[in-house]
């Protein structure tokens, strides 16, 4: 991969003649050929002018004596790696292709004027080395036109910011820029033109055999470069990646400290302090109060209180003798918001506390079983769903689908114990032909309680398989399709399970199921649920039905028996008109 390569020099203004003299050909210049002319794009072609004559020029006067080792200006010199100018021959010195050329030079030329403007008082294009290249002088001048190098080029950061300027400029051409971050140093001018004059052609005096076998040494070479190359850019590419991973844990870190601080109670000693009472004999007196502070804990020993507690608010509001309201506002007047913000959530918490260790829970209730109703949902599961009806029986038997004064079938949800016990109810609408009611029991525990049944094996064995089905209905669909085309219960005992939502997914009882199926439905809200499943349980395999639903499909299968049935009794009936 060929790269951008921008090279700086400081020069003073005695060095400006010499610098002159070997860019503009003053003076012999090994490994130059005369018969290549170079372009002058940047300033005039008048053998008069002097390169010193220009920068003094453009300097004029200045407000400070301008010191003897000053930087007067500076030769930028352009240019890319010999790959990009020849791809082919990378090793042909002198040789390039003219358009590859043109393109660089325009965008090299945009570079120095959006960078530079008027302050590059002359640039050329060499084209009589082993590779082209651009020299600029510029003058380095800031904006109120004082001359001052280091505002420029001054330091690692602005050196880079340079680098960084000229690679985007030319990266349109496919070159790239060296890798960020490496402690190499910025290559001086003879180091520059080891790269300009990389690829020159052998001596003539060496044999065809040695010619041939030192351009194979420097293709290895060039191959091994760019591994190296590739590997150090991996490498940064690497640091970097960690580098904005430790300062995003870094910022983490710093708002979890500001959040559990947030979270803290105020210090009672501070608030009893603000509160205008005086520490004595271990004790915090003052306004008729006597209180000993234990921590976050309280208790007033003055003989008209005798009374204990904890908390910020609550010592505010004992003192104060005022509202939970008064002593938020006395806490934010004094501590802040945040202090007072603290102090509410500790008080919130401490009440929260008192509730959950307190406050009795209550048990679910299921639906009232109305029996009356059951003939129409019996005959909506099995006429209408498909659902065998000595199946939908046996789950009415065993207390998991039943009918309540609606009319809704009542599908239990149950937890995974020994025992199971009822948490909750699925409820589906079935009065009337287009009823889509369906929804769950008010309060329902759809994190613990699910409606589920097992099939196959014996009763004790443990459970070997586990379906995953979006509803009832489906789960019950699903093992009567099964039923049906094995024509028989699972050779093991398989629970079926409906699970409408992954976040109620019972993940530690499911994790050690050697046989874990994801039945949802094939739309993408299915397809989505059961990437999540595979994320919690990775030994889960995904299961697609044909139709819309697991439903659908076993009344499509049963359809298909029937016409099967209605087929086969033809051809019996027409076998018994040919006997006759």
């Amino acid at each position: 991969m060929p790269y951008a390569i921008a090279r700086i020099k400081k020069l003073k203004r005695s060095n400006l003649a010499g610098s002159e003299a070997h860019t503009a050909r003053l003076r012999e210049t090994p490994n130059a050929d005369p018969s290549q002319n170079n372009i002058r794009f940047i300033g005039h072609h008048n053998p008069n002018e002097s390169l010193d004559q220009l920068v003094m020029e453009r300097i004029r006067e200045q407000k400070r004596k301008i010191r003897p080792d000053a930087v007067y200006a500076v030769e930028i010199l352009l240019t890319a790696s010999p790959e990009y100018f020849r791809p082919d021959c990378p090793t042909k010195a002198g040789y390039y292709e003219p358009e590859r050329v043109d393109s660089w030079l325009e965008a090299s030329k945009k570079w120095l004027e959006s960078q530079y403007s008027s302050r590059v008082v002359r640039a050329e294009l060499h084209l009589d080395e082993a590779t082209p290249h651009i020299h600029a002088y510029f003058v380095p001048l800031d904006d109120l036109g004082q001359l001052r190098a280091k505002h420029f080029f001054d330091g690692r950061q602005k050196m880079r910011q340079f680098q960084d300027s000229y690679s985007a400029a030319t990266e349109h051409l496919g070159l790239e820029r060296g890798i960020k971050g490496s402690r190499a140093q910025h290559q001086d001018i003879k180091d520059f033109y080891s790269i300009v004059n990389s690829g020159i052609e052998p001596n003539s005096s060496l044999t065809e055999s040695q010619l041939q076998a030192k351009a194979a040494l420097s293709d290895r070479a060039q191959t091994k470069k760019q591994e190296i190359e590739a590997t150090a850019k991996a490498l940064v590419k690497e640091i970097e990646a960690k580098d904005q991973l430790i300062k995003q844990l870094q910022t983490e870190k710093l708002l979890l400290r500001q959040q559990t601080q947030q979270l803290r109670d105020l210090p009672l000693v501070d608030v009893a302090w603000e509160l205008g009472l005086h520490h004595e004999e271990g004790k915090w007196k003052g306004h008729g109060h006597i209180i000993n502070i234990d921590g976050s804990k309280f208790y007033d020993f003055a003989p008209e209180q005798q009374k204990g507690s904890g908390g910020a608010i609550d010592l505010v509001m004992h003192v104060n003798n005022c509202n939970l309201r008064q002593a938020v506002i006395w806490l934010h007047e004094r501590f802040g918001e945040a202090g007072a913000i603290g102090a509410a959530i500790a008080f919130s918490r401490q009440v929260a506390d008192e509730i959950i260790e307190l406050e009795p829970r209550p048990k679910f209730t299921l639906p009232v079983e109305e029996k009356s109703k059951w003939s129409s949902v019996s005959n909506y599961l099995t006429q209408k769903r498909g659902i065998p009806e000595n199946f939908v029986e046996l789950l009415h038997k065993r207390g998991l689908v039943y009918a309540d004064d609606q009319q809704n079938a009542v599908f239990v949800m149950r937890n995974l114990s020994e025992e199971p016990q009822a948490l909750g109810a699925f409820l589906r609408g079935t009065r009337g032909e287009n009823n889509t009611f369906k929804g769950y029991e008010k309060g329902t525990k759809r994190r613990e309680g699910w409606f589920h049944f097992r099939l196959g094996g014996q009763p004790t064995d443990p459970v070997e398989k586990v379906v995953l089905l979006k509803s009832p209905i489906d789960a019950v669909s699903f093992a009567m399709l099964e039923y049906q085309l094995r024509g028989d219960v699972p050779p093991n005992r398989t629970l079926y399970m409906a699970v409408d939502n992954p976040k109620s997914l019972p993940v530690e009882q499911l994790q050690n199921i050697p046989n874990l199926q994801v039945a949802f439905d094939s739309d993408d809200e299915g397809n989505a649920a059961a990437r999540v499943v595979k994320e919690l349980l990775p030994q889960s395999k995904r299961l697609k039905c044909k139709a819309d639903d697991w439903n659908q499909q076993l009344l499509d299968y049963g359809q298909q028996l029937r016409q099967q049935q209605q087929q086969q009794e033809q051809e019996q009936e027409q076998d018994d008109e040919l006997s006759l």
